[in-house]
């Protein structure tokens, strides 16, 4: 037997699963490969140094004849550690991140070779831009981009094979100064927030000068043997598998959760994990996931903004790293059908430049009533944009794995538990209407008395909440595993800026009228509970109550990408980016329309290897073993033997020529349906089209019989992995 997937598992007994080389100590490589504020105080100039340290902490521009110091001292540090030519690290709207290398060498005019860096080249590049989605802002022949480089997220050194690269996190803009890229809207969306949050912090202290969002992801992933991903081209093209019987066990006895890492998994996540550390990457934890072959690892919080690149470089590392075991890693949302799928959850606070985490109760009445103001503050913003919310994580993968059993419904809504819940109905129900300077129950606010100190740190935790708060944090954990962080941070800390502005105007507007600043805190604080009661649920998310019970709230409920996406160019969430400098009015139509061709594009992927491997894959084995069926039950035949000694290969025969004619006959229309819809010029329409005319019709009734044929086809005729090997070998 000569397929793909037999010497794939004939293979698997000669990978090499032993352990890389490490450290002794973390500490000891950590930040090895990173051009750090300790290393820049060794390579600069007390003036360069303090340039710098300006720009990172006060977001100070760096003067162009102090570019020059920084850059030399930056090349020297990189020239030491054997590196040879440097990058603008950027983001573009592919979704990955991306990169053109230059060397430090040149050649003066008098023909003598150098190695040399700038501050020119430092600061600013120009790279091509035609073949980046820009969502109709350019033309093809306007090729002209800038990258810029963002002093606070720290340069590193990027090691693949024996080649090392000195990488310089940057923004990505058009010419004419449209965002191009993720990082440069979430720089601004932070912005935002950071002056909005300051101005309410002043409420409760005059001395907190900044306020810095934090973000800790949780990166869950698939890990499956090199040779048997090989065999499928799902997977290859994909990301996922388009087809597979489910194996006779999977999930069902819950003995993967937390289990002992398998060893040639222990020896990847190692090796991962050394390269991630050597990158300032602060891993922290590593374990099982539920579903079979799937993993999970977290860092500690970090700024929200370099905690993106960090995500980022760690799925790039995770990727290489996994080769190198002959191992590939599934980032996809949904890579096996009837097992849970994957997210990266999205754990969010702020801290002040004072020390307080906004979003944790604390031990005097001032404190937490700053708490309360933030905690609501925030359960307004996802009651009033939750359609942006929805559209920040909207994409084809995670259609498959939203409302499915291991991930929250497409219905935004909020989970805070029982104490916090118990505390906001004291706020709406227990004063009445009036707040009053006696009413000195409720303005002491004696949270930490109500709230058990257990839960600061380990509150209970509602697996199917999109939006919960978890102790000192409020944990996104619709995004997808595949996506961005950044898209999803955009969207929070800009509704969250937009929020607190309004609640600093509607208090300012009670003093003005000669209420004192508490009961003014207080009474708007009462306005927003109310107003936004209906998006707090603590039961069960994946339930059909919820879904009616949520209905009748006027919660809504888009399960597809095509109209989650259509709240992205509304007339409130163009309000909404625009007022707050995050989007104009063009870079939001702009990414609507790319999210949109992102959509169509991968469905296109999808119905098409769909297609040819129902063609190439699955018919001929079935065909061949009808034919040697057909064969056995004329021999009998000829034999003279009784019908019933070929009865139940009558009936076999008869299953798989039904599956054969139903897969050979859908394929057939849903090539007819995707040309219908590549004649559709509107991109909406078109992505709406995908949708219903070609993924909803055939993807599923497709999967159904070749999922039947997978089952009744003798098993060494069978070409594609199957999922018991997917999922159990490695």
């Amino acid at each position: 037997m000569s397929s793909l997937r037999f010497k794939a598992i004939d293979n698997l007994t000669t990978v090499d699963g032993t352990l890389m080389p490490g450290s002794a100590k973390i500490t000891a490589i950590f930040g090895d490969n990173v051009f750090t504020l300790k290393t820049a105080r060794e390579f600069l100039s007390d003036e360069a140094y303090k340039s710098l340290t300006a720009s990172i902490k006060g977001g100070k521009k760096i003067d162009r004849a102090v570019a020059n110091q920084i850059a030399s001292g930056m090349r020297q540090w990189a020239e030491a550690k054997g590196v040879t030519h440097f990058t603008h690290w950027f983001q573009p709207l592919t979704g990955t991140t991306a990169e053109k290398h230059d060397t430090f060498f040149t050649i003066k005019s008098d023909g003598t070779p150098i190695e040399e860096f700038d501050g020119a080249a430092l600061i600013q590049q120009e790279p091509d831009a035609s073949s980046f989605p820009s969502g109709g802002l350019r033309a093809t022949f306007e090729a002209r981009g800038y990258t810029a480089w963002d002093p606070s997220s720290p340069a590193f050194i990027m090691e693949v094979g024996a080649g090392k690269t000195f990488c310089l996190p940057t923004i990505f803009v058009s010419y004419t100064g449209e965002s191009l890229d993720y990082k440069a809207p979430l720089l601004k969306a932070l912005a935002a927030l950071d002056k909005a949050a300051v101005e309410v912090c002043h409420y409760f202290d005059k001395n907190v000068t900044k306020v810095t969002a934090t973000l800790g992801w949780e990166q869950e992933y698939f890990v499956v043997d090199e040779g048997l991903f090989n065999a499928r081209p799902d997977l290859v093209m994909s990301g996922r598998t388009v087809f597979g019987h489910a194996p006779a066990k999977g999930q069902q006895l819950e003995d993967h959760y937390f289990g002992s890492i398998p060893e040639r998994i222990y020896a990847f996540m190692r090796d991962y994990e050394n390269e991630a550390y050597k990158l300032g990457i602060p891993l922290r934890t590593r374990h099982n996931e539920v579903a079979p072959a799937q993993f999970e690892c977290a860092p500690i919080f970090e700024e929200v903004s370099v905690g993106v690149d960090h995500n980022l470089l760690l799925m790039d590392v995770m990727d290489r790293v996994a080769r190198r075991h002959h191992l590939r890693v599934l980032l996809h949302e949904k890579p096996f059908a009837g097992i849970n799928g994957s997210g990266k959850h999205n754990n969010w606070s702020m801290a002040t430049d004072t020390g307080v985490n906004l979003l944790a109760p604390g031990k005097t009445p001032k404190t937490n009533l700053m708490f309360l103001t933030f905690f609501v503050n925030t359960i307004k913003a996802v009651y009033d944009y939750s359609d942006v919310l929805r559209a920040s994580i909207a994409s084809a993968g995670n259609d498959f794995r939203l409302g499915a059993n291991e991930a929250p419904p497409a219905i935004i809504s909020v989970f805070i538990g029982e104490y916090l819940s118990k505390v906001l109905a004291d706020v709406k129900e227990r004063v009445g209407d009036k707040f009053d300077e006696q009413d000195e129950a409720i303005l002491k606010l004696d949270l930490h008395r109500s709230i058990p100190e257990l839960l600061l740190d380990n509150t209970d935790r509602n697996r199917t909440s999109p939006f919960a708060f978890t102790g000192n944090k409020f944990e996104f954990r619709a995004v997808g595993s595949s996506a961005n962080c950044a898209n999803a941070m955009i969207a929070v800390n800009t509704i969250l800026a937009e929020t607190l502005k309004k609640f600093k105007k509607e208090v300012d507007t009670l003093i003005e009228k000669g209420e004192k600043k508490e009961i003014a805190l207080m009474h708007v604080i009462r306005e927003y509970v109310v107003g936004s009661e209906k998006v707090l649920f603590e039961g069960d998310g994946y339930s059909d109550e919820w879904h009616h019970e949520a209905e009748r709230r006027g919660l809504p409920n888009v399960r597809t990408t095509p109209l989650a996406l259509d709240a992205m160019v509304t007339d409130k969430a163009k309000h909404l980016y625009e007022a707050n400098g995050v989007y104009t009015h063009i870079e939001l139509e702009a990414r609507h329309e790319i999210e949109l061709e992102k959509y169509i594009k991968r469905v296109q992927i999808e119905a098409r290897i769909m297609g040819e491997l129902a063609t190439s894959h699955i018919l001929p084995p079935s065909i061949k073993y009808q034919n040697t069926l057909i064969q056995n039950i004329k021999g009998l035949k000829d034999l003279g033997l009784p019908a019933e000694a070929y009865a139940n290969q009558q009936q076999i025969l008869e299953k798989i020529s039904l599956h054969i004619g139903k897969v050979s006959s859908l394929v057939e229309k849903m090539i007819e349906a995707r040309k219908v819809a590549n004649n559709i010029t509107d991109t909406r329409t078109k992505a709406i089209a995908y949708t219903s005319q070609v993924k909803d019709p055939f993807f599923d009734d497709i999967r159904y019989h070749v999922d039947k044929l997978e089952l009744l086809v003798d098993d060494k005729e069978w070409v594609l992995s199957k999922y018991r090997e997917l999922l159990f070998l490695r």
